[in-house]
């Protein structure tokens, strides 16, 4: 009997060690905290807005998994292929002058190792801007099946341009307080990425977000970081706030009432009957451009339905020219 107490205990302690050691690996990081944040350049530009309308496109286009989105499925590579595919050709008529992304893939397991910034640079874009805020050498989620699991991640934020990106910001938000911590180290992170373009000879903000999801009481926190940086930038140079916001304006105390109601700053649509979530079928807004009327004029805005169930969500677009402030 003493020998199978002990046994037990070995195995015991084998698999104490195996598992600490496997969570230490695994939520480890693997690129260089240094390039969280690069800026790219993919050819010569000689691209001018002069007298022109710029488009402007924010889309959250979760990593092109469609509707299979961290679900346990089984998700093909012909399905990001198609998704790929779609996308570009759908972006490809609109010929849109900045994109911005949301949780979009640099080299991914769950999306096949295919670096999507680089993928969706061939639709003629001179620069490109990438935040990473998921880098994990194997995520074990969805849960089960094992055979489901992300495996090794790195993903994040992205901007596409024909203008220059002078320069770039990689801001963490709050993080969620009452995660476990056994989550917390898998979890990615929340970013405001900022931007400067130089538009002819007119220097534009930018700042694209992907906020908290499932956690309101942190979402709010992020939301009043963000008025912050738009309070220093907006009364100062043309401003576009863009991305998924994860909060619902039809919801009590919603998070985004606070940017709807927030002085010198404007959603691009003046409803909100056009959904964005779920692509399928969508019921909510969550998914916005803002930008301050004083330095910019919309000409029209929307969303764009024609990528049909590329990502969960749909893309927004807004079509605009920078005012004569001078």
């Amino acid at each position: 009997m003493r020998r199978v107490f002990k046994a037990i205990g070995w195995f015991l302690l084998a698999l104490l060690v195996f598992t600490v050691s496997f969570f230490l690996w695994a939520s480890s990081s693997v690129y260089p905290e240094k390039d969280y944040a690069s800026l790219k350049k993919y050819k010569e530009s000689g691209f001018s807005a002069e007298d022109s309308v710029i488009t402007v496109i924010s889309y959250n286009i979760g990593y092109l998994s469609g509707l299979t989105n961290n679900k346990a499925v089984e998700s093909p590579e012909s399905l990001y292929e198609t998704n790929l595919d779609r996308t570009k050709s759908v972006f490809g008529r609109i010929q849109p002058d900045i994109i911005a992304f949301q949780e979009i893939d640099f080299r991914s397991a769950r999306s096949y190792e295919v670096d999507q910034q680089e993928a969706l640079s061939e639709l003629g874009f001179s620069y490109g801007a990438e935040v990473v805020n998921w880098d994990k050498r194997y995520v074990p989620f969805p849960y089960y099946p094992f055979s489901r699991h992300f495996g090794k991640m790195l993903s994040g934020q992205s901007v596409l341009s024909n203008f220059e990106i002078k320069e770039q910001e990689r801001i963490v938000l709050a993080r969620v307080e009452g995660n476990p911590f056994w989550r917390d180290a898998f979890y990615l992170d929340r970013l405001a990425q900022v931007l400067s373009l130089e538009i002819n000879g007119k220097e534009l903000k930018m700042i694209n977000v992907h906020l908290e999801a499932f956690d309101k009481a942190t979402r709010d926190i992020q939301i009043k970081k963000i008025i912050e940086l738009v309070s220093g930038i907006k009364d100062k140079y043309p401003l576009i706030l863009l991305g998924d916001f994860n909060s619902d304006p039809n919801n009590k105390d919603a998070s985004i009432l606070a940017l709807l109601e927030m002085e010198g700053i404007k959603s691009a649509e003046d409803s909100f009957l056009q959904k964005t979530f779920p692509s399928d079928a969508p019921r909510t807004k969550i998914d916005y451009i803002f930008y301050n009327p004083a330095f910019i004029e919309k000409i029209d805005a929307g969303v764009v339905t024609e990528v049909q169930t590329a990502s969960d969500h749909l893309p927004v677009f807004m079509d605009f020219v920078l005012k004569d402030t001078e």
